[in-house]
């Protein structure tokens, strides 16, 4: 019970890897506050997580013996950021990790010199913004405390590039510099930031993970076949399971790595390493 004691604020916790992250920290013994749009944005060219979806997490970590808390809240919007953040501290008391998982990977699919005003906006937005909305809110309350775990949901594309995702790429670079002068501010008073890169993560149904069938929509693979068509570029031969992006989420936000802050831990099965 690593998180026995401790409530963690998950950030997109409706379904993929926030669901997969919230479940994990629920068995580890953590109150869970789970945070989601619960509606579609204009502007992304896919359904994103719905309150059905979110209620199931809910439901999933319950069953695990957490205290939860379901919070509606759109990361683009400082007042919904604030207002959930004071939610979550009125209910438990305490925030002791917080998890920026939310993010989207469409608009994209075109080079960088056709990507619109309004395309290029709400990627960084959602994807970077919306992160540093959220470590805004929740830092006064580690601080006060001298102690935190925040975790940074970036990407491979936080460390490569790749085509025709220049406005993702460049807000999954930007959270990993991010992290790394979150972390400086922070480290005197024991608060750390991390970045977790993720590859190619299976869409998994049990987490109803949608994620990677997007990205390949926007490159223009074959939905039937992205899964193969992604395999291929895995130096192990194999996807990234949405637990074991839990499972690292668990250890940066644990005291097995308590020494550990303004770092990246990359799970992609060695892709990046070419």
């Amino acid at each position: 019970m690593r998180l026995e004691g401790r409530t963690a604020i998950v950030t997109g916790a409706g379904r993929g890897i926030g669901r997969a992250t919230a479940v994990r920290f629920a068995q580890e013994g953590a109150d869970l506050v789970l945070l989601d749009v619960g509606a579609d944005i204009p502007g992304v060219p896919y359904p994103l997580a719905d309150r059905d979806q979110l209620d199931r997490t809910d439901e999933l970590c319950r069953k695990s013996g957490a205290s939860t808390l379901t919070v509606l809240a759109d990361v683009r919007d400082t007042g919904s950021v604030r207002a959930a953040v004071g939610t979550a501290l009125r209910r438990f008391g305490r925030i002791d990790v917080l998890v920026n998982n939310a993010g989207i990977a469409a608009p994209s699919g075109k080079p960088v010199h056709e990507i619109g005003d309004d395309e290029w906006e709400l990627m960084l937005d959602v994807d970077l913004s919306g992160a540093w909305r959220m470590i805004r809110a929740v830092a006064p309350a580690m601080l006060a405390r001298r102690g935190g775990s925040i975790v940074n949901v970036s990407s491979t594309a936080g460390l490569v590039g790749y085509r025709h995702f220049a406005a993702y790429v460049a807000a999954k670079h930007a959270l990993v510099g991010l992290t790394k002068a979150a972390a400086l501010d922070f480290a005197p008073l024991r608060v750390r930031v991390n970045a977790l890169c993720p590859g190619s993560v299976r869409d998994a149904p049990h987490v109803e993970g949608r994620m990677l069938s997007e990205i390949a929509r926007s490159l223009g693979v074959d939905v039937d076949e992205h899964e193969q068509t992604f395999v291929t570029a895995q130096p192990m031969n194999a996807l990234i399971e949405p637990e074991e992006i839990a499972n690292a989420a668990l250890w940066l936000a644990g005291d097995d790595s308590r020494q550990v802050t303004g770092t990246t831990l990359t799970v992609d099965g060695g892709f990046s390493a070419r």
